[in-house]
């Protein structure tokens, strides 16, 4: 028997997402809304316009950059472990990114550099410090986006296509290139976790696909979370679009049957690649949520995820973060979270959004969690108004359930 709070959080989920769903601005999508001990997932619509089929807990979304969060809770096990320092170098492991030059300034040519003030750590790649990311600029403004373009790093725009670059020759092509900032000084989004997944597999020697399942994906059993679909998961994938820039009508940006996700890419990225459901990522974030345990499997000490939720940004490194910091929040260790001294609406406290349509937040106060998958990709640093109206749910659901 349904009881009470799944009744009210289940309405309250279903009149904020079916108008989308009933306005064909998104075929389909899940939601969870946790409140204490209480949680309850709704789906809503299908897996795809032309797929009737129902999504579910179980259904297969791209997730986006919620794989970093996940990323760096294998790192984080890592460090636990003993065989990861945050505050080495990374020169012995990457020497690809040894003897660094950085450019004079994001206008200067390639050649206008000088040299790295100190080598670049895994605390610099974990936090999106290591002094190389994407910028507030149209692509192609500045000579260091045209050079990784034509690298084919795929680091500062969309990463799909994926990277026809394998590890290895990623490094080697990063390496070629100055950094844009000197390493621990600026907060530039993404290219630290891409090169913290690669940093895992030249540490343990295994694919990050492996990495992971050791440490946080089997432990948690989270076996839908991969990043290759696998034929048992075909008929429960989603597909995946996006607004066409000129008209804004939907577009199939990758479909459920032969798309970018089928076969696995020449390198995996710990930034932005993963497959999972929300079924999978509430385990997750339950663990994140229990201070690194869950269900009797340990994953990382509590202090280890409190300090993973800390604000991990000093002002003058966040300074020039917009768009992809908004105001209020910051970023810990491979993940968002709460600028230190600021109060954020919608109950937010950690966690990130994915550019496929994807959400996860906790706020640690109030005890509530929300996560969304949709199919809609993001076009800009806004939050759609599928998120808004979601988050003004889960809102009213945790006021009612204080009632």
């Amino acid at each position: 028997m349904e009881d009470e709070f799944s009744r009210r959080a289940g309405a309250a989920i279903r009149a904020a997402l079916e108008p989308h769903v009933d306005r064909r601005e998104l075929p389909g999508a899940v939601a969870l809304v946790a409140v204490g001990a209480d949680a309850h997932l709704e789906a809503v619509g299908t897996l795809g316009f032309d797929n009737p089929r129902a999504t579910a807990g179980d259904s297969v979304f791209r997730i986006a950059s919620l794989t970093k969060p996940i990323t760096a809770v294998a790192a984080l096990s890592l460090v636990e472990s003993g065989d990861l320092d945050l505050d080495a170098p990374v020169d012995p492991l990457l020497p690809e990114l040894a003897n660094r030059r950085v450019l004079r300034s994001l206008e200067s040519e390639l050649d206008d550099t000088v040299a790295a003030a100190r080598p670049i750590t895994a605390r610099d790649l974990i936090t999106c410090r290591l002094g190389f990311g994407s910028v507030p600029a149209f692509p192609g403004t500045f000579p260091i986006q045209v050079a990784e373009d034509r690298a084919g790093l795929k680091t500062l725009t969309a990463p799909w296509p994926p990277s026809p670059l394998g590890a290895d020759e990623w490094l080697v092509a990063f390496g070629s290139l100055p950094l844009m900032h000197q390493p621990g000084q600026v907060w530039r989004y993404n290219t630290g976790m891409q090169v913290l997944g690669f940093l895992l597999e030249r540490l343990s020697g295994a694919t990050l696909e492996e990495v992971l399942r050791d440490r946080v994906l089997g432990p948690l059993g989270m076996a839908d979370t991969t990043f290759v679909l696998r034929a048992d998961q075909q008929e429960r994938f989603t597909t995946a679009y996006e607004p066409d820039a000129a008209s804004g009508e939907l577009r199939v940006l990758d479909p459920a049957v032969g798309g970018y996700w089928s076969a696995a890419p020449a390198s995996y990225s710990g930034a932005a690649w993963l497959l999972s459901t929300v079924d999978d990522y509430w385990r997750f974030a339950r663990m994140v949520r229990a201070g690194g345990a869950w269900g009797g499997t340990r994953v990382l000490t509590e202090e280890t995820v409190q300090l993973m939720c800390r604000d991990q940004l000093p002002p003058e490194v966040r300074a020039g973060t917009e768009p992809f910091l908004s105001a209020g929040t910051s970023w810990g260790l491979g993940l968002g979270t709460v600028q230190s001294g600021a109060e954020l609406p919608l109950g937010r406290g950690y966690g990130w959004d994915g550019a496929t349509g994807t959400m996860w937040w906790t706020d640690p106060r109030s005890d509530v969690t929300g996560i969304l998958f949709t199919q809609r990709a993001l076009t800009s640093a806004d939050l759609p108004p599928v998120f808004l109206d979601f988050w003004q749910a889960v809102d009213a659901i945790a006021a009612g359930a204080d009632t």
